[in-house]
């Protein structure tokens, strides 16, 4: 099970409307590694409908160089990029151009962050109403939703390199 989290209040008439984080991972194997996920969508109740809110997320995405086509690219450790993962204290710290959200993730998460050195950030285009902050999610949810061949092809994927505090 994992909970979504809400980023901070929308400003009135925002067109994205409420953004909402949920950190997951994989099931490790004896062959592979557990692997952390972000994934970044909308409620779908922007100011004009969950239609706008599409095309904004959409547009934002393209603006910051990230391809809307459901393969993953990978953001280039200690780059310039417009996405900074700050991972510490069991919570995930994700900013953007247009977005800034701190949620809390289990301690294997974090673990698998930080052993990876970089978190799978899944941003769907479209919206998830049935999603809200706060309400478990089962892992099968999660799959059902996020493996609809749609919603996949019209997602960004990226990995993005954690960053830690300096000690």
């Amino acid at each position: 099970m994992t909970s979504p989290t809400t980023a901070p209040a929308k400003p009135e008439g925002s067109l994205l409307g409420t953004l909402t984080v949920v950190p997951w991972s994989s099931v490790p194997s004896t062959n592979t590694p557990r692997l952390p996920f972000l994934t970044v969508y909308s409620l779908g109740d922007g100011a004009e409908g969950p239609e706008a809110g599409e095309k904004v997320m959409r547009a934002h995405l393209e603006k910051i160089g990230l391809p809307v086509t459901g393969q993953p690219v990978e953001l280039p450790p200690g780059g310039k990029a417009a996405i900074t993962l700050l991972v510490e204290a069991e919570q995930a710290v994700l900013t953007m151009p247009f977005l800034r959200v701190q949620c809390p993730v289990p301690p294997h998460w974090q673990d698998a962050a930080h052993k990876n050195g970089k978190v799978h950030l899944i941003c769907l285009t479209g919206p998830w109403p049935h999603a809200a902050p706060g309400q478990s999610l089962s892992p099968e949810q999660l799959r059902g939703f996020l493996t609809e061949d749609e919603l996949r092809s019209t997602s960004t994927h990226c990995l993005v390199p954690v960053t830690r505090l300096r000690r």
